[in-house]
């Protein structure tokens, strides 16, 4: 009791404290505090709702507690303020609202005791109040009322007759507004009225018997013009198959060979007359080709006469034979829009070609009378063809293109083409040679002249230097690097090997550095003589025909390896000499500078060297300003311990790392063997070894019964034969028509 007491106390307390301070905020005559005059700037007026039309609430929300363990309902939890607005409210929107809650429960007893009423004196449903259900009204129907449901229904006038009156308690005949369902009340069962009443129920049975009969009429009625649709289609679909059959029958052929047009008396052949016929089917039944199966039909009419027109024909004479007339009825063979040939002129076509020719189960007609009639007849010509001479089998490829299935087209390039243009790299030899059972000649020295031809039919695996499984590009470069192996440099540029940059890209210069950068490097070692008093420039100048091929920082390489180690100890082997002029020492000097491309010159490493020759003069003059003899000018540096293009060849590896199934590089072995072979020249183990190198000896002789000949070993990817009447001596040789002409005994 006390805490409750308590908790009053702070209730009124509380509630006093506001009323005092609203009293003090809102009494009139009181001065107005910050809150009021902001409010009046606002528009606020004092007893009026918030907002634009004072629609919101007046007085503050009140807070009403609920005393301390108090649950919900324990009290009434509006306040006097909330029940205020909400009276505002309603009046504002024009409801009536009552003062108090007895007045609204007195509202709701009244309005269930009013319903409670409607439901005890109606019948049918039951009522809110529970009352009983109000009985159904009856409700009769009139004869025309019959009439009018079923209409069409003739009912005999004997029946109408026989059925009584039921909107009256009197008996009387039917009428035309009298109704038919229900007999009179309160009177008994007569057989008249049995009768009514048997009558009454054969007329329903016969209105809804006429109404099903209504509904199956009408049912009929539109299946009748469906049938009717459906007949006239499938008549129209007999039509045009009997005109395709009278088409088809007519494309039997007449046995004689040719005919004469008696209109316009040109000649016509079977052939034509076919080719004919079935372009008036194709474009007369162009949506029923798929359909009726005409590309069988067709296939089956063309097959006889094709294969007869194939029989004599020369496919690098005159490649476009029946091309023209193909491509006329290319739809009704198959060929149609969607086929991936037909955009087989675009290069990304041609990939989704050969990508589909390997994933094909089937072949139709047409695919089938291709492979087996007309592959065999170009085998043949592509076993028989000169690939220098593309021109004529280029012209095939491109005529029948559009017309060949995708597996055809890959076949014949994959199995017949390719490895013809393959056959033909390993005989390109640009080098030449002039041997006594031989005729001098260049054999495919320009290869892009017979293979470029065929870069835009080749599928894009062919074309890929970097190929794990091979490929035209891949054999190329083997057979590249077997000639740059043994290339005389003297002989120049091998023959169009510019024109290959464009494909092979990176690997060109890969290839040149393993393979050529050492070639290069010898024939300065072995050629090149600094002699001031008469240079021959022909070396470097055969080395320097190569330089475009080469990045500048690997030719500069090259010249810092083999030409400035030679011209800086002939330098000062001049300097050091008793009769040496300075003055011709620096002509000399200038002059070597202007031999050299500027872009080479002015490279850092050759520029050090240059720079390395200076002081080498410098320190020549320091010594006779000191009246030392030249004879104590230092020599200068040694070159490279490791060779050039082993050195190049690892940065290049560093800097571009080789593919995980790249081919192995061909042993030098294998280069001299090859070699051997071109120039029908055997290479014979001796089962000996070189007694200072330890390297095994070989016998390389024209002879067949393996004597004669020269005997060489190899090292260091270089050839060293026996001197001619000097055994064990032995000097350094190349690949060339010298060491060939001591292998025949010449």
């Amino acid at each position: 009791m006390d805490d409750e007491a308590s908790n009053k106390r702070k209730f009124d307390g509380a509630a006093g404290g506001r009323a005092q301070k609203a009293a003090k905020a809102g009494g009139g005559g009181g001065k107005m505090t910050f809150a009021q005059k902001m409010m009046a700037k606002m528009g606020y007026v004092e007893g009026k709702g918030l907002g634009k039309e004072s629609e919101g609430m007046v007085n503050p929300i009140e807070v009403k507690l609920r005393p301390q363990g108090a649950g919900v309902g324990t009290i009434k939890e509006k306040t006097k303020q909330y029940k205020e607005e909400q009276k505002r409210k309603a009046e504002r929107d024009g409801i009536e609202v009552h003062d108090s809650s007895e007045e609204e429960r007195k509202e709701r007893k009244e309005r269930k005791k009013k319903g409670q009423q409607r439901g005890a004196g109606g019948g049918g449903a039951s009522t809110p109040g529970g009352g009983a259900p109000r009985k159904a009204k009856p409700k009769f129907r009139t004869v025309a009322d019959v009439e009018a449901a079923a209409p069409g229904l003739d009912v005999p006038a004997q029946m109408l007759s026989s059925i009584l009156d039921a909107t009256s308690g009197e008996r009387k005949m039917l009428t035309s507004a009298a109704g038919l369902m229900v007999a009179a009340g309160g009177s008994a069962e007569t057989e008249a009225d049995k009768i009514a009443r048997r009558e009454r129920m054969e007329l329903e049975a016969f209105i809804d018997a006429w109404h099903g009969i209504q509904e199956q009429k009408i049912y009929i009625e539109e299946h009748e013009g469906q049938h009717q649709v459906e007949f006239d289609q499938t008549m129209e679909d007999l039509e045009k198959l009997q005109t395709m059959a009278a088409a088809v029958e007519d494309l039997k052929l007449a046995p004689q060979s040719q005919t004469v047009d008696a209109e316009d008396g040109t000649e016509r052949t079977p052939w034509t007359d076919l080719v004919d016929k079935l372009e008036a089917i194709q474009t007369n039944h162009r949506h029923d080709i798929d359909r009726y199966g005409l590309v069988d039909a067709a296939v089956g009419a063309v097959a006889p006469v094709f294969k007869a027109k194939l029989a004599d024909w020369e496919p690098l004479e005159k490649p476009d034979k029946l091309v023209s007339d193909l491509a006329r009825i290319r739809i009704i063979l198959g060929l149609d829009s969607h086929n991936e040939l037909a955009a087989s002129h675009r290069h990304n076509a041609q990939d989704e070609a050969y990508g589909k020719s390997r994933r094909q189960k089937a072949t139709s007609t047409y695919e089938t009378l291709m492979y087996r009639v007309w592959l065999p007849k170009v085998r043949t010509a592509v076993t028989n063809w000169n690939v220098l001479d593309h021109a004529p089998m280029t012209a095939l490829v491109q005529a029948w293109r559009p017309l060949l299935p995708s597996f055809v087209f890959a076949h014949l390039m994959d199995q017949l083409i390719v490895p013809k243009l393959s056959a033909g790299l390993k005989l390109w030899d640009p080098r030449k040679r002039n041997h006594h059972h031989k005729q001098a000649t260049v054999k495919y020295a320009q290869t892009h002249s017979w293979i470029f031809p065929w870069l835009p039919y080749l599928p894009p695996y062919q074309l890929e230097p970097k190929a794990p499984t091979g490929g035209l590009l891949v054999d190329f470069k083997h057979r590249l690097r077997h000639i740059l192996d043994s290339w005389d440099i003297s002989l120049g540029v091998v023959p169009g090997l510019s024109k290959w940059r464009d494909l092979l890209h990176s690997e060109l210069d890969h290839v040149l550095v393993r393979h050529l950068l050492p070639r290069l490097a010898l024939h300065l070692s072995a050629k090149l003589d600094i002699d001031p008093s008469e240079q021959d420039m022909t070396p470097l100048e055969d080395v320097n025909k190569w330089q475009t091929y080469f990045k500048t920082d690997v030719f500069a390489r090259l010249l810092v390896a083999e030409f400035f180690p030679k011209w800086l100890s002939t330098l000062h082997i001049w300097l050091t000499s008793e009769d040496a002029s300075l003055d011709e020492v620096a002509a000399w000097f200038k002059w070597w500078q202007q031999q050299l491309p500027a872009q080479l010159t002015n490279h850092g490493d050759i520029a050090k060297e240059w720079t390395k020759g200076t002081e080498m003069i410098n320190n020549a003059l320091d010594l006779l300003d000191q009246d030392v003899p030249l004879s104590h000018l230092p020599a200068p540096a040694a070159g490279p311990a490791r060779p050039i293009a082993k050195e190049i060849a690892a940065k290049l590896d560093r800097q571009e790392p080789k593919a995980v199934a790249q081919v192995v590089e061909t042993d030098f072995k294998d280069v001299v063997e090859g070699w051997c072979a071109e120039n029908d020249l055997m290479m014979l183990p001796m089962r000996e070894a070189h007694p200072t190198t330890g390297q095994p000896l070989f016998r390389i002789t024209a002879s067949a019964t393996g004597r004669g000949g020269v005997v060489a070993y190899f090292h260091a990817e270089m050839v060293w034969a026996q001197k001619k009447g000097e055994k064990g001596t032995f000097e350094l040789v190349g690949l060339n028509e010298k060491l060939a002409e001591r292998a025949e005994g010449r």
